[in-house]
């Protein structure tokens, strides 16, 4: 998923221009050794908010809402499979259909593609 999240987000496994960072909670996935090397392998520096503060990580914590709410309990999923594809579609329309208040109501794709433009 980490790997994913850089080319989609990127264009490339190992961003070559300033370091990003990756902001998360302490959850021990997140502390993990393999994890760390990872964030290394792919030149992104981790950031921990303050343990049990989630209004530090707002808008990771409202996305998950909005997962729940609009994908996650209106399913009845028949298995992992299932809920991976439900998911996805979910994901897929979240960046590039569904329009957010914070974006001027435009989805994150059309917000992307405007700001593109003014650099050109």
């Amino acid at each position: 998923a980490l790997e994913a999240a850089c080319l989609a987000r990127f264009g490339t496994i190992r961003p070559t221009q300033a370091t990003p960072i990756l902001r998360s909670d302490n959850g021990l996935i997140f502390q993990s050794r393999r994890f760390r090397r990872a964030c290394g392998d792919y030149r992104l520096q981790q950031e921990f908010i303050t343990p049990y503060t989630p209004e530090q990580n707002g808008l990771i914590e409202r996305f998950f809402r909005s997962l729940k709410e609009e994908c996650v309990w209106q399913h009845h999923f028949a298995g992992f499979e299932d809920a991976q594809r439900a998911v996805s579609r979910w994901m897929r329309w979240y960046n590039e259909g569904r329009p957010h208040q914070a974006l001027q109501y435009r989805s994150p794709r059309q917000y992307r593609q405007e700001q593109a433009a003014k650099v050109v």
